[in-house]
This record gives structure tokens, C-alpha cells and sequence, in this order.
């Protein structure tokens, strides 16, 4: 794995052209107090590396991506990873979210996933990282 990689972080690859999917990763920082967190558009040359090294075509899945530590996580259990580690005060309610069996949990993502475009739009470009949080952004 390339060098430039903090193993200490979760690393979420994202489609940076989604108007959600922004949303949802400025949300992420805005809440990841702990900085448990680094980020990638799908579109980047880190994912696209990320996506070699894991022999894992990462835009064919049409979901977020978790790397933590040697796992790769997608759809709802990213989500759940995600929102279960940012600290936040309701935090410990994620966990009811993993009684819902993962068939059903990720039937319900790529239904949002298929729709996302429609519901939110999405930008002809990624989403540049303003200078306070440059540093939690893999490009």
C-alpha cells in the first residue's frame, strides 16, 4: 500500500460528484472530532490505487467505500461503520440498525444509491476541500 496512506485512519471513497454524498462527508467531518477519518472521491488517483491493491473495481459498485485496516467495507455496513465511530451522542443508537438483517439494509442502499442523481443532483466536478480540512482529503 502506498506510503502517503495514515493506516491510523478509516479511509471513505466517495462519488464526488453526488450533491448527497458531499453533504454526507461534510457531515462526517463537521461531527469526526476524534479525526478517525480520510477521504477520497471515487474519482481520485488514491481510489483508483485503493482499488488496485484491494483487486476491487470500486466504480462498478456504486457505493461508498470503507477501508479500515485490511477491510473493505460497502453499502450499509460503511454507512453504519461510519456513523457508529464518529462519537457523536447517538452514536450507540446505530447499533439497532445492525438488527435489520444486511440483505434487507442493502437492498434498501442501492435503492437510495439508483435514485441519488435524481433526488439531490450531482456537480460536473468533485468537491474541493477548503484549507482547514485539505488535510483529511487523500487526492
Amino acid at each position: 500500500m502506498a506510503s502517503f496512506l495514515n493506516r491510523q485512519k478509516d479511509i471513505i471513497l466517495f462519488d464526488g460528484v453526488c450533491n448527497f454524498c458531499n453533504r454526507y462527508i461534510n457531515y462526517i467531518i463537521r461531527y469526526d472530532r476524534a479525526n478517525k477519518f480520510s477521504f477520497a472521491p471515487l474519482e481520485s488517483k488514491t481510489a483508483s490505487h485503493l482499488s488496485q491493491h484491494h483487486q476491487v473495481n470500486f466504480n462498478e459498485l456504486n457505493s461508498i467505500v470503507l477501508i479500515s485496516g485490511d477491510k473493505l467495507l460497502t453499502q450499509s455496513e460503511a454507512v453504519l461503520h461510519i456513523l457508529k465511530n464518529l462519537g457523536t451522542w447517538w452514536s450507540p443508537l446505530i447499533n439497532l440498525g445492525y438488527l435489520i438483517p444486511g440483505c434487507i439494509r442493502n437492498r434498501l442502499y442501492k435503492i437510495f444509491a439508483r435514485h441519488r442523481y435524481a433526488l439531490f443532483g450531482q456537480t460536473n466536478s468533485c468537491m474541493l476541500p477548503t484549507d482547514e480540512i485539505r488535510s483529511k482529503f487523500l487526492i
